[in-house]
């Protein structure tokens, strides 16, 4: 999904050359050759203690993201999730003129797919992106009375306001009047042709576009020419307060489609008197935008099985499956080198590598797909990635990967491998490589802080969204594009039964002389 990454390019090259300078000798010693008196013999450690489980996680913060969700999705191991939409609408233009004897003809409302449009012989094809399903899905649009804040009063209006995946009962009790519906929508890789063969020609990709009712925006629009209600988005956003998507489907499966936000828009389109001939009319279009606040909610219908599996997970001594969710889903936690049992505040195994210096050529996780427990092909997702929890952040490894500038499914492989897949087409594992994160763990001292896995839509974006309850080991944030993940995976941890199969950390390492 080309999901664009927020972090500004200027200040992305700035902060990796300042991370390359600072870390110049840490490159010299975790590349394929070893300066100075170390013999690059390439030892391979695997027998460092990790601790793995999951957690559930309970609301996420669904404003802010980088993209947006609409549908069902039935996942075939974890089951149906059902996608709902809030948007806050605002003006294309403040306190607009419609003309003399405005009259609106007719009302869309459009929403783009991801798409990847190819023109040969004056014909355009698309091929759609992050589409899950194939099957029908009903869509009713409504007005909301529901206000959403830029600002959180409990903080004094100091911080931005969150919402949440839990929120949608809460939206629905203050629903308007309907303004549209569709039943039997499937997805389609058709785009669309407005005023087809005229000067005003404008296609437009794939998307979800559906009519609304005219004489609503008549009322609220049109007529209100000249209001204090259009004179601002702020004054508009507090009278005209958003619109509902809310999706139902006849059977547990159904379709749903990752948009692009910033291109979504409401189409008013309409007719006035010619200021140059009052006996003519002239078409007109005025558009609404979807750039105020934007809220996913989420309702999950998780199999009996995975409930009982993630429960109560052993944080003692880590789980056989590790299982792993997007939306407001399923994260794992992995912590390194064992216990501190000498409570000098360094795990025990950890202190005894820094006592040999090695010097890391390399180093791996690998989690293994449980193949007995998954069913494979294109229901899995392509990248997982892993993060910081006590920070909330990316690891070293990330801001050292040359991948970084590649498509979004290509980017950061170094780091965050993609699923390796078999000549059958279904997953065997994902390769993270963390080799500069346990380099500075034993020879800089950093803090072993635990790690968190999770699925992802686009690596690339290094957003988080907050947890409405943060639980231990400090899960208070977990990446944007995990939100934005509809898929899932099961995944061998490190008390996997298979000793083949089990989660380990590999560490290539020299011994210095």
């Amino acid at each position: 999904m080309k999901i664009k990454n927020l972090l500004p390019i200027a200040g992305t090259i700035l902060f990796l050359i300042i991370a390359l300078s600072s870390c110049q000798e840490d490159v010299s010693t975790i590349g394929s050759e070893i300066l100075g008196d170390e013999t690059p013999n390439g030892i391979l450690d695997d027998s460092q203690s990790i601790i793995s489980y999951s957690r559930k996680l309970g609301p996420v913060q669904s404003n802010r993201l980088p993209a947006y969700q609409l549908g069902v999705y039935n996942d075939p191991v974890y089951g149906k999730s059902t996608v709902n939409l809030l948007s806050q609408l605002t003006l294309d233009q403040s306190d607009p003129t419609f003309g003399d004897s405005a009259a609106v003809d007719s009302v869309y409302v459009y929403l783009p797919f991801f798409s990847t449009a190819t023109t040969a012989n004056d014909i355009t094809t698309y091929e759609l992106d992050s589409i899950y399903g194939s099957s029908p899905i009903n869509v009713n649009i409504s007005a909301s009375n529901y206000f959403l804040r830029d600002f959180d009063p409990n903080t004094g209006f100091e911080e931005l306001q969150n919402y949440y995946t839990d929120q949608g009962p809460t939206f629905e009790a203050n629903l308007g009047e309907q303004l549209g519906a569709v039943d039997n929508f499937v997805p389609s890789n058709r785009g669309f042709v407005l005023n087809a063969g005229t000067d005003d020609e404008e296609k437009l990709g794939p998307g979800f576009r559906i009519k609304l009712d005219s004489a609503f925006f008549q009322d609220n629009i049109i007529l209100m020419e000249g209001t204090e209600e259009l004179r601002n988005n702020n004054n508009f956003k507090n009278f005209l307060r958003g619109i509902y998507f809310d999706v139902t489907t006849s059977s547990n499966d159904g379709s749903l489609f990752i948009f692009d936000i910033t291109k979504a828009h409401i189409s008013i389109f309409y007719t006035a008197d010619n200021a140059s001939n009052p006996d003519e009319k002239e078409n007109k279009v005025f558009k609404l935008n979807f750039g105020g606040i934007n809220v996913n909610t989420f309702e999950n219908e998780l199999s009996p099985e995975i409930q009982t599996a993630i429960a109560n997970p052993n944080i003692e001594t880590g789980e056989e499956n590790l299982y792993l969710r997007g939306g407001d889903g399923i994260m794992s936690v992995v912590e390194l080198f064992g216990k501190d049992n000498d409570n000098n505040g360094v795990a025990d195994e950890l202190q005894t590598l820094r006592d040999k210096k090695w010097i890391v050529n390399e180093a791996n996780l690998i989690f293994y797909v449980n193949q007995e427990l998954m069913v494979g092909g294109a229901t899995e997702p392509e990248r997982i990635m892993i993060y910081d929890l006590k920070n909330s952040n990316v690891l070293a490894d990330y801001l050292l990967d040359t991948t970084n500038g590649l498509e979004p499914i290509d980017a950061f492989t170094n780091h965050f491998g993609r699923l390796e897949r078999g000549s059958d087409g279904n997953g065997k594992y994902y390769k993270l490589k963390i080799t500069a994160h346990i380099s500075n763990l034993i020879n800089k001292d950093s803090t072993n802080v635990p790690l968190g896995i999770v699925v992802s839509q686009n690596v690339a974006i290094r957003t988080t969204q907050k947890l409405q309850n943060p639980m231990e080991p400090n899960i208070e944030q977990i990446p944007s594009s995990s939100v934005v993940s509809p898929e899932g995976t099961i995944l061998y941890g490190n008390a996997a039964s298979d000793p083949a199969k089990r989660l380990k950390l590999q560490i290539y390492y020299t011994e210095p002389k």
